[in-house]
């Protein structure tokens, strides 16, 4: 049976308790099931992402893949969905699926994501040009983003009034305008839901292929503002934050071939969420770190400048 590694045993089990203890048991003996039934061997240590595992395989009888299994949660639902609409257009290939394990057998690409580029003008190109590739119309099924508006209109107003911030009314009711207008109505289109640069990896069949999608349908543009918002690491380093922010807006929606006042208010948005949810929860990033407000303030400080038009 595969070994399960230790940090990922341990993150499971701070975050789920005794369910995911049960399920960590049970998961050597779920991936040998799965191994057996798609005829493969394992081929190489196992990795691991922050709700499932990787095993490196060999099919016997068509070259390599791996074995992804996750933590059985909502949000993992509909990544095979979205990986059988793609087809393999911009994403990895999805070969085998088994909904009730929380499974897949998918095309092996490298452990080296877009993340590890130094050049941000080309991070930014290869995530919009992926961006634009993954938008597809959405199968019927999966979870619509426009049925979320409601409640984030709802969660924005309660946080702007229990909590503790430097965000002015103006910010936060911009974000709620564009719920309002943006977030009620949207296309049935398939986006990723989680674009960044680690959720894009070096592949073979094409130089660059996302995994890890949460498999929504709504506005490409969101995508954008999930991407900005994780370049918070790469951005704070930028001296000037307002020239930074707006040049990787400006590759981005070139790239994906969005409009960019559009993709702009989803990024704002999403900065508002994330300087809500930091006060709330903590970035789990920061955490354990020496400032675990900076990002904090940096949400704050995107979520502002942001909010400035033209």
């Amino acid at each position: 049976m595969i070994g399960i590694p230790e940090a990922f045993s341990r993150s499971t089990i701070e975050r789920e308790g005794e369910p995911g203890a049960a399920w960590l048991a049970d998961l050597p003996i779920i991936v040998d099931q799965l191994l057996t039934r798609w005829d493969c061997v394992p081929d190489g240590d196992v990795m691991h992402g922050g709700v499932g595992i990787i095993v490196p395989v060999l099919r016997r009888t068509d070259g390599t893949a791996v074995l992804k299994v996750s933590f059985p949660h909502p949000g993992n639902v509909h990544e095979p969905d979205a990986f059988a609409a793609w087809g393999g257009r911009g994403a990895v290939l999805l070969h085998e699926r088994d909904d009730e394990s929380f499974a897949m057998l998918l095309e092996r690409v490298r452990a080296s994501p877009l993340a590890e580029v130094e050049d941000s003008d080309e991070v930014v190109t290869v995530a919009g040009r992926i961006s634009r590739r993954l938008a597809v119309p959405a199968p019927p099924g999966l979870p619509r983003l426009r049925d979320q508006a409601e409640s984030w209109e709802e969660q924005l107003r309660k946080d702007a009034e229990e909590l503790t911030h430097p965000l002015s009314p103006y910010v936060v009711d911009s974000a709620v305008a564009t719920v309002r207008e943006l977030g009620r109505v949207q296309p049935d289109t398939l986006i990723h839901g989680d674009l960044h640069a680690g959720n894009i990896l070096r592949a073979d069949r094409e130089p660059w292929l996302a995994v890890d999608p949460k498999g929504y349908a709504g506005d490409p543009a969101y995508d954008g503002g999930t991407l900005l918002k994780s370049r918070a690491l790469t951005l704070l380093e930028a001296d000037d934050l307002r020239q930074a922010a707006h040049r990787a807006l400006d590759v981005f929606t070139e790239a994906a071939e969005l409009d960019r006042e559009r993709t702009q208010r989803w990024a704002q948005l999403l900065a508002v969420q994330a300087a809500f949810w930091a006060r709330r929860h903590g970035f789990r990033m920061a955490r354990n770190g020496p400032r675990p407000d900076w990002l904090t303030q940096f949400a704050d400080h995107l979520a502002t400048l942001l909010t400035e038009r033209g």
